[in-house]
C-alpha cells in the first residue's frame, strides 16, 4: 500500500500532464520465478515541474525511470507520455516518439570519444532524419546554450568532466524535448561542478522544460521543486520541496 502524498496544487491544475502513470506494476520473470519490483504506482508530472526521485538500492526507482523513458515496459497499469498511451505503440513508433519527446542525461555522459562535441550533440537528429546542415546549426545552438559554443570542434577528452556533462545536456536538448530524464547526472562530478550543472537544470526548468532527476544526494534533490521517494517498490513520498537553493537564474545568467 502506497502512502504517497501528491504534490499537485492549483499551480499544476491548469497545466497539461507530461507524464501520467496509474496502477503501474512491474514484475520480472526469472528462472527462479516472478520477481515483483513495482507495486501499483500512481504518478503525474505536469508541464514545467521539476521532480527529484530518491530511494535506496532495490527500491524500484531505476525501474520506474526506465519505464518513464520508454526503455522498459510496464507489466500492468497505464502510462501516458505527452497524452500518448505508450503501450499502444510498436517498437519503431515508440522509438521515434521517445526521441521527439524525451531528452536523456546519464551519469556517465555517454559521449562518443572520437567524435567532435558538435557531432555528439547532433546525434539524436541523425536518428530523426534531419539534414546535415540543420543538424550542425542546431548542435552549435545547443552548445552555445550550455556555454560551450567555442568548443564545437573539440573532442570529449579535451574538456573537463563538468563540461562533458554540459555537452550531454546539450544533446538532450537538441530535439527540443518536453521532458528531460536525468539519471544521477552529478554522480561523477565534484561538488562545485555539480552545483554548476544543477544551476543549468534549474535554468532549463525555468524556461518550461519538465525534469525528472534520479539522485542519491539530498543536496542535489534540493534543487528540485518536488521530491518523490521509493521504498520496496512503493512510492512512499510525493511532496513539494522547500527549496532554499533555487536561484531563479535565467539560462543567460547561467552561461555568463
Amino acid at each position: 500500500m502506497s502512502f504517497a502524498t501528491q504534490a499537485q496544487g492549483p499551480a499544476t491544475a491548469t497545466r497539461k500532464p507530461v507524464i501520467e502513470v496509474s496502477a503501474l506494476t512491474k514484475t520480472y520473470q526469472t528462472q527462479a520465478g516472478p520477481v515483483p519490483v513495482l507495486h501499483g504506482i500512481d504518478f503525474a508530472l505536469h508541464e514545467g515541474e521539476f521532480a527529484a526521485v530518491m530511494g535506496p538500492s532495490g527500491s524500484g526507482k531505476s525501474t520506474f525511470m526506465n519505464i518513464l523513458g520508454c526503455l522498459d515496459h510496464l507489466t500492468t497499469g497505464r502510462y501516458a507520455l505527452a497524452g500518448q498511451d505508450v503501450e499502444a505503440l510498436d517498437n519503431d513508433a515508440l522509438a521515434g516518439f521517445r526521441n521527439r519527446v524525451i531528452g536523456f542525461v546519464f551519469q556517465g555522459f555517454n559521449l562518443l570519444q572520437r567524435a567532435t562535441l558538435e557531432d555528439n550533440v547532433a546525434l539524436p537528429l541523425v536518428y530523426a532524419g534531419v539534414d546535415r546542415a540543420t543538424r550542425r546549426e542546431r548542435a552549435r545552438e545547443m552548445l552555445a546554450k550550455v556555454g560551450l559554443g567555442k568548443y564545437a570542434q573539440s573532442r570529449p577528452n579535451q574538456i573537463s568532466g563538468g563540461q562533458q556533462q554540459r555537452v550531454a545536456i546539450a544533446r538532450a536538448l537538441v530535439n527540443e524535448p518536453r521532458l528531460i530524464l536525468a539519471d544521477e547526472p552529478t554522480g561523477n562530478l565534484d561538488s562545485k561542478t555539480s552545483d554548476e550543472v544543477m544551476d543549468l537544470f534549474c535554468a532549463l526548468n525555468d524556461e518550461g522544460i519538465s525534469i525528472v532527476l534520479v539522485t542519491h544526494e539530498p543536496d542535489i534533490a534540493q534543487y528540485a521543486r518536488r521530491l518523490v521517494r521509493f521504498h520496496d517498490g512503493l512510492l512512499v513520498q510525493d511532496s513539494a520541496v522547500e527549496n532554499r537553493r533555487w536561484q531563479g537564474k535565467s539560462a543567460q545568467e547561467v552561461r555568463a
